[in-house]
């Protein structure tokens, strides 16, 4: 199974007051949780870096200051190509939402992978035309954040006009926009600018899941929960990132709104690569293959994985495989970690028939051929 939950911390890098970093996801907070996750953890990037803890930046937009180009014409030309975007993530029993950016006149949106990561359904409301669209996974990057969505029988969507990304520079002007707070209707805008490049934190999703991001515009402009996979765009309103991550204070005091985007050369290049059916290391195509267990990387002198949950009725329950059994391989190939086994399960899809070795808690060595089944997006 390919999930992306696991248990770690953003990091930014650099050192800086203690700062709260989130995926601008909106998930209702009730809801979270419900159901655990389906991998385990990932590690940390070796060397020291300053840690910070998490929680959703929930300070007011900015309001719009002097720039050389009217925000209002800026933000009444991007609106058109976003897509606010609703998740429902069936195997924990939450909901949530995000945005997009049009890609094609046919439906492609481009967004972040965590906005539709763990969903069983997907729709995408079309701020152009108003209108609602049962949506599906085209493919995702987990490394890079990136994923791809069809909207079905969209046609007539406006496409946002792209930027070359390395030519952004500090102080560049921005504009951010979103479904802030997952409201839906029209989308909301802030201003700000470019305070760094080349940015790379260590990132953490609502419920704890974390995922390390590169190559960052970082911005002072105050994004928010709902913001993630939505446009920022420069004084010509051309897109230059994909908003991802912001942050405030420990204390819940905010730090003047910085953000991160994924810059557009790398999220469209991805995506371009996903609408071509180019699977690679990172990219997967398709639907996402489900083995059905929960995961955490084994201790103990039993190199593997440590299964820690069985979903009922999965390929992995039918096989036999229990909680407290470590997995050793998968399709011939060995896992000594819970992000290996994700790995080795992404280069497969649902129906593929793969050979599981484990051992189980009496010690005893077992091995069966399954039938990957359909998981959860991304």
């Amino acid at each position: 199974m390919s999930a992306p939950y696991s248990a770690q911390r953003w990091i930014v890098g650099r050192v800086v007051p203690v700062v709260l970093l989130v995926l601008l996801l909106v998930v209702p907070a009730s809801l979270v949780g419900v159901a655990g996750p389906l991998t385990g953890v990932r590690p940390q990037p070796p060397g020291p870096r300053p840690s910070v803890a998490v929680r959703v930046n929930t300070a007011p937009p900015a309001p719009f200051g002097a720039t050389p180009s009217d925000p209002a014409a800026i933000i009444s030309s991007v609106n058109r190509s976003v897509v606010d975007i609703n998740s429902t993530l069936g195997l924990r029993n939450a909901r949530a939402a995000g945005t997009g950016v049009v890609l094609t006149g046919t439906g492609l949106v481009l967004t972040n992978n965590h906005v539709v990561a763990g969903a069983t359904s997907i729709t995408g409301r079309a701020v152009a035309n108003g209108r609602t669209y049962h949506a599906s996974v085209v493919g995702y990057d987990r490394s890079h954040d990136i994923a791809v969505i069809q909207l079905a029988n969209a046609t007539g969507l406006p496409r946002l006009a792209v930027a070359d990304s390395s030519s952004v520079t500090v102080g560049d002007s921005v504009v951010a926009v979103g479904n802030a707070g997952g409201a839906g209707g029209t989308p909301t805008a802030v201003t700000g600018s470019v305070t760094a490049l080349d940015r790379s934190i260590t990132a953490q999703e609502p419920d704890g899941g974390v995922q390390q991001l590169t190559g960052l515009i970082q911005v002072a402009a105050d994004i928010r929960s709902g913001d993630s996979g939505g446009p920022l765009v420069d004084r010509s309103g051309r897109l230059v990132g994909i908003n991802t991550a912001a942050s405030i204070e420990e204390q819940g005091q905010a730090t003047g709104g910085t953000g991160f985007a994924i810059p557009s050369n790398t999220a469209v290049g991805v995506a371009q690569q996903i609408m071509a059916g180019t699977a690679s290391p990172t990219i997967h195509i398709g639907p996402t293959a489900l083995l059905g267990v929960a995961a955490a990387d084994a201790e103990g002198q039993v190199a593997g994985v440590m299964v820690t949950g069985v979903i009922f009725g999965s390929p992995a329950e039918r096989a036999g495989v229990g909680a407290g059994d470590i997995i050793r391989s998968v399709d011939g190939r060995p896992v000594g970690s819970a992000r290996e086994l994700t790995s080795v399960l992404d280069t497969h899809h649902p129906g593929d028939r793969v050979r599981i070795t484990w051992t189980d808690q009496a010690g005893q060595a077992v091995a069966a051929t399954v039938t990957l089944a359909v998981g959860p997006a991304g």
